[in-house]
């Protein structure tokens, strides 16, 4: 019997009106990057920020809504959400998905929420097609999430400067069985354990609670709590391991590096970004540097994929590979051919 496929429907954003310049940014680490090396070398000439109703849970539902939108979708027809949105958001102890699930009216769907920070999204499209292809009576799943942990950076932490361009945003994106469009293919995910706590929310967990004496401190409390063994490693394993997934992801899509058209890649600094596209021969126009958006987590490839989609750089035929990396640290890759499928 032929294995089902799992095609993307469509995809939804919402970002929010809030935006932080370069020459902000600049001055809240105090001088210490200057309004140039910020857009030159981390490569932010402005971000998203959110505004006071921009919860987690809140942008993920206007992501969803902006989705069925664009696909003509039908709430009821969702079977599953995952709920790719992250920990930080408006009440602790929440289940984002059933939140989505209520508000948009998908009443036939249950949902879970999975977290893998900035992988997140990548790794839930595979597991949303891992549950197509494995449940006969799964036939549409919907990722979808928020993100603003910019709200925990604190600019004056020059160990930070690698998430001074932390935004805020929400996407959504809809897959289906057997839809014979827009196949997502392959994907590799690759963890390391040895840096599960070289980055976090320091204060406000079980181990360092909030107290009267530090509460303002929690507030930006986003670090690198081992910074040294954290970049030590990064430098060692971080490319090759990128480089795996997406060799990996290739090989599972029966395609070679060749074939890529389009790299939805999560926003990284400049010259990384540059890197990477130049070792995989692509030119600039087959990838969006979101340099006016900031990283916005596990919402990038989702934003990159839908940017693409809308200035045409993602077309019929076109070979997407979705990019992601997150602190954990986990590396992750897929591939998407976009147009009609023949199978």
């Amino acid at each position: 019997m032929k294995k089902p496929t799992v095609g993307i429907v469509g995809t939804g954003i919402y970002l929010p009106s809030g935006r932080m310049t370069a020459k902000e940014i600049s001055e809240l680490t105090q001088g210490v990057w200057s309004e140039q090396a910020v857009i030159e070398k981390l490569g932010i000439r402005e971000k998203t920020i959110p505004g006071p109703d921009d919860g987690t849970q809140e942008m993920g539902v206007k992501a969803a809504l902006d989705c069925l939108k664009n696909t003509g979708v039908d709430p009821k027809e969702i079977d599953v959400v995952l709920n790719v949105g992250e920990e930080w958001k408006e009440y602790p102890l929440t289940t984002s998905a059933l939140y989505v699930i209520g508000e948009i009216g998908a009443d036939n769907a249950w949902g879970i929420d999975v977290q893998n920070r900035c992988c997140t999204t990548v790794s839930a499209l595979k597991m949303a097609k891992d549950m197509l292809i494995a449940d006969d009576e799964i036939n549409m799943v919907m990722v979808v999430g928020g993100y603003r942990n910019g709200d925990f950076v604190d600019f004056t932490d020059k160990n930070m400067s690698m998430m001074y361009n932390l935004g805020a945003g929400g996407g959504a994106i809809l897959l289906k069985k057997n839809y014979n469009k827009n196949l997502l293919l392959g994907s590799h995910v690759i963890g390391d354990g040895t840096l599960a706590r070289t980055a976090g929310v320091e204060i406000g967990g079980t181990c360092n609670p909030i107290t009267k004496d530090n509460v303002e401190e929690a507030k930006k409390s986003l670090r690198l709590l081992d910074p040294i063994k954290m970049k030590n490693r990064l430098n060692e394993v971080s490319m090759p391991n990128w480089y795996k997934c997406i060799d990996e992801a290739l090989r599972k899509s029966e395609m070679t590096r060749k074939d890529i058209d389009f790299m939805a890649i999560l926003h990284i600094k400049r010259s990384g970004h540059e890197s990477l596209i130049n070792d995989f021969n692509l030119k600039d126009n087959q990838t969006i540097y979101l340099e006016d958006y900031g990283h916005i987590g596990q919402i990038d490839q989702i934003l990159s994929l839908h940017l693409g989609l809308q200035t045409g750089q993602v077309k019929e035929g076109t070979v997407v590979c979705m990019l992601a990396a997150g602190i954990g640290y986990v590396w992750a890759a897929n591939i998407i051919k976009w147009g009609e499928a023949h199978v």
